[in-house]
């Protein structure tokens, strides 16, 4: 009979997301006249902009003629693609990148969890608490960890915790690691990080030796003009960072599917005989070898993000997202909540009131208010007694939902 990979079955509990799925549906089974607004997971409501939707037609509409028909394209990215991104994206921050250095995904949440084919599992990993979920659970599941302890800490992984004694923020490791993960602008706390704290951190993995995956799928959503965009505006970054960036809340692309890495040549590790070899090298190899590249029509959609046009139509939906968060922020804040986030990210970080667990605040405002938020336990054990909600709904639902919050909570 064939074995299982038992690593799956150190994970205590479902993924996060389909949990809420699971208890939304079975309150809207019970309460079948119930409007319920979701502002949990952060799935987008605005449609594509037009100019991007022009790209996606015109190119859907090259795969009926012989002469601008696309097969297998290179599993890296179009170069038109990754050279748009680059002059377009990175040129502005005073980042120079090869071409070469940047690969085209199907979402940065894969490339998040498939980075870790090209790191060896005696890599000591370090990553924050409260975080993304995928970044705890695929190093569980690649089989770099032991058990879970009752706090729910996987042995031979290193937690940072972010609370609000640290301004969410994590302190440096007491150890030595290998690999850090940070995310900036923060999924779930909506924290941000200047560049003397980023510093710090490059710092740190260049005396170390270490890799720092830096997760900017949000950088989009930054306003204040002295927070860093990207890893690479902090000097020595290029020898030390993996960049993973998103197009799915920048320009709606949640159900089109389309990411990048950056992998810098400079970015290197060591042989089991302690030879320095380019993880760049070894990540093209694995990209070549187990993915076909995404599709032409996405490609070119996403290149159209950047034209005049496109990029106008993209900042006018960012910053209706934004005003959504201006409007939950203050709203919360208003009704006697302590909130966090919202100013450079489109998630709002509150905390719970009267002492109630995440799951007892997430079942009152579904039971109580018809609201979908996000428990924060379910970020890691330091997230308990917080919550966050997403900007991602519609003007009139999120309006009408900080009003229900309130309402509930007098």
């Amino acid at each position: 009979m064939a074995k299982i990979n038992d690593n799956y079955l150190k994970l205590k509990a479902g993924y996060l997301f389909p949990e809420i799925g699971r208890r939304v549906r079975a309150f809207a089974e019970a309460n079948p006249t119930a409007r319920v607004i979701r502002l949990g997971i952060g799935d987008v409501t605005r449609p594509l902009p037009p100019a991007i939707l022009k790209a996606f037609h015109d190119a859907v509409d090259d795969l009926a003629n012989a002469e601008t028909f696309a097969g297998y394209g290179p599993e890296q990215g179009y170069d038109w693609l990754i050279n748009t991104i680059i002059d377009k994206s990175y040129k502005p921050l005073g980042v120079s990148l090869k071409t070469d250095e940047m690969f085209i995904s199907d979402g940065s949440k894969c490339d998040c969890a498939n980075i870790l084919d090209i790191f060896a599992l005696d890599n000591v990993v370090a990553i924050g608490d409260p975080v993304y979920p995928v970044y705890n659970d695929t190093n569980v599941m690649i089989g770099r960890t032991g058990e879970a302890d009752d706090k729910g800490y996987y042995k031979n992984i290193v937690y940072m915790p972010c609370n609000e004694a640290n301004g969410f923020i994590p302190a440096l490791p007491a150890q030595k690691v290998d690999i850090i993960y940070l995310c900036f602008p923060n999924n779930p706390t909506g924290t941000v990080a200047g560049k003397a704290e980023l510093k710090k951190w490059v710092d740190y993995a260049n005396a170390n030796d270490a890799v720092i995956f830096f997760d900017a799928a949000y950088e989009a959503f930054i306003t204040d003009p002295a927070i860093p965009h990207s890893i690479y505006e902090i000097e020595g970054a290029k020898k030390c960072a993996i960049e993973f960036r998103s197009f799915s809340k920048t320009a709606g692309f949640t159900g089109v599917r389309c990411g990048l890495v950056v992998v810098p040549e400079e970015v290197m590790g060591t042989t089991s005989t302690g030879e320095k070899y380019s993880f760049n090298k070894l990540w093209l190899r694995r990209t070549t070898t187990k993915f076909n590249g995404a599709s032409y029509p996405v490609q070119r959609a996403a290149a159209a993000v950047y034209s005049d046009e496109g990029w106008q139509q993209t900042r006018e939906i960012i910053d209706y997202y934004m005003e959504n968060a201006r409007i939950i922020r203050e709203g919360l804040a208003e009704a006697g909540l302590t909130v966090y986030g919202g100013v450079n990210a489109p998630y709002i970080w509150l905390k719970t009131p009267g002492g109630m667990t995440s799951w007892e605040f997430f079942d009152k405002l579904l039971n109580e208010a018809n609201v979908v938020g996000t428990p924060g336990s379910g970020f890691g054990p330091s997230g308990e007694g917080f919550f966050r909600l997403s900007a991602f709904g519609n003007r009139e639902n999120v309006i009408e939902a900080v009003e229900r919050i309130k309402k509930n909570l007098k």
